[in-house]
């Protein structure tokens, strides 16, 4: 089965375990996700099958838009619910005014460092699993973007927030660093991933379903692979060109003189290669899928 699908997310289970539990319910070895999601978190998780695993590469850089809650009081080792407490309790003391005014700091470009206890590699290793044995974990800071963070309501000393982040960027560490800001320490409660790229909670198939569905179905309910890359334009060629594209050579496109890169089908459904510019309209396959 090639394409790609998208999920729903339960908690309590790692992108792991549900690339294990998609691989059963498809038939399907070659199961890719895109975005780790930690296991507390919930929402969108989209994974490509097949063959389309392949073009993975060209969806990295997707921004990913949340929901969730922040608990102030206290810290973790993890940043998030399910660490330790890294520190005493201490009270919150500013309202939720003063909490907005603080979260606003967080918006454009800005250096942000992972959680030692997360799913970035170092030298091939997880973080988390360096953690976990003691070691020391030189994690480095990165460059995200965040777009959007905006408190909505405060409870308590549990706020509610959305946020809009670039792809890399990890919601724990806002959270962690706003609770710093706000002199009392804080951690996030809950998460749920509202939005990856283009792909939105209304298009997600729930476990539950999916494990309801035979392939067939699984497959009727994939994005039309048209859909997939739109910054790429499509491009369909007949069968003496798709056989130059399967041998790696360059071809000329006449419909294709502007975007660097663009999707190369053999029929509406059939996604041949992703080819790139090389001059005018002379394109050179890159990933080559059938």
């Amino acid at each position: 089965m090639n394409g790609l699908l998208i999920l729903d997310k339960p908690a309590g289970m790692t992108s792991h375990d549900v690339v294990a539990i998609v691989r059963r319910a498809t038939g399907e070895r070659s199961v890719g996700h895109l975005g780790t999601l930690d296991p507390m978190a919930t929402g969108v998780l989209p994974l490509l099958l097949g063959k389309y695993t392949r073009l993975a590469q060209f969806f990295g850089q997707a921004e990913k838009s949340y929901a969730g809650s922040i608990r102030f009081g206290w810290a973790t080792d993890t940043f998030d619910a399910e660490g330790e407490s890294a520190g005493p309790a201490r009270p919150l003391t500013l309202s939720l005014e003063q909490l907005q005014a603080l979260a606003s700091r967080f918006h454009g470009e800005m250096e942000q460092t992972p959680p030692v206890f997360s799913a970035k590699k170092i030298k091939g290793v997880p973080a988390h699993r360096l953690a976990r044995a003691g070691k020391d974990v030189p994690v480095r800071a990165v460059k995200i973007a965040i777009q959007e963070f905006e408190l909505l309501a405060l409870e308590g000393e549990t706020a509610t927030f959305r946020m809009r982040i670039s792809a890399g960027g990890y919601v724990r560490s806002v959270a962690q660093a706003l609770g710093e800001l706000a002199g009392c320490g804080a951690h996030l409660a809950s998460l749920r991933r509202t939005q990856a790229g283009l792909f939105s909670l209304e298009q997600a198939i729930t476990l539950d379903e999916l494990k309801q569905m035979i392939p067939a179905e699984i497959e009727a309910r994939l994005p039309h692979p048209r859909s997939l890359l739109p910054e790429m334009p499509s491009v369909t060629v007949d069968e003496q060109t798709a056989g130059r594209v399967r041998n790696g050579m360059q071809v000329n496109l006449p419909e294709f003189s502007d975007a660097p890169w663009l999707k190369i089908f053999t029929a509406p459904r059939e996604l041949l290669a992703i080819g790139k510019r090389v001059a005018g309209t002379l394109a050179q396959p890159t990933v080559v899928l059938g």
